[in-house]
């Protein structure tokens, strides 16, 4: 079979396919419609009613704070116990705690 011959496959086969799909497109369309026309013939529709819009005000979210810095603690905690207002044993209870997190 030459290019030809597959050409013409290629068209009957395409062409075949389009047919029933379109076939098979109104088939559906037309019950759809029958299915439409006999929901009208049952109860009117009611007449569509609009929502009124409603406006939400933003709200101002505050950012979070800033995590502090682990080095600037040990700093204040060095120089709390420098001052004699911690003594070694709290010094390195604090500091695990800041190294901890």
């Amino acid at each position: 079979m030459g290019l030809i011959g597959g050409m013409a496959r290629t068209a009957v086969v395409a062409g075949t396919a389009t047919a029933v799909s379109n076939r098979v497109s109104r088939r559906q369309a037309n019950r759809w419609s029958q299915n439409d026309q006999s929901a009208y013939a049952e109860e009117p529709a009611p007449p569509p009613q609009y929502a009124q819009p409603q406006y939400v005000q933003p709200q101002y979210v505050a950012p979070a704070p800033a995590a502090p810095d682990p080095i600037e603690q040990l700093k204040g905690l060095a120089e709390l116990k420098e001052q004699g207002i911690l003594t070694e044993e709290e010094f390195q209870a604090q500091k695990a705690k800041i190294l901890a997190s």
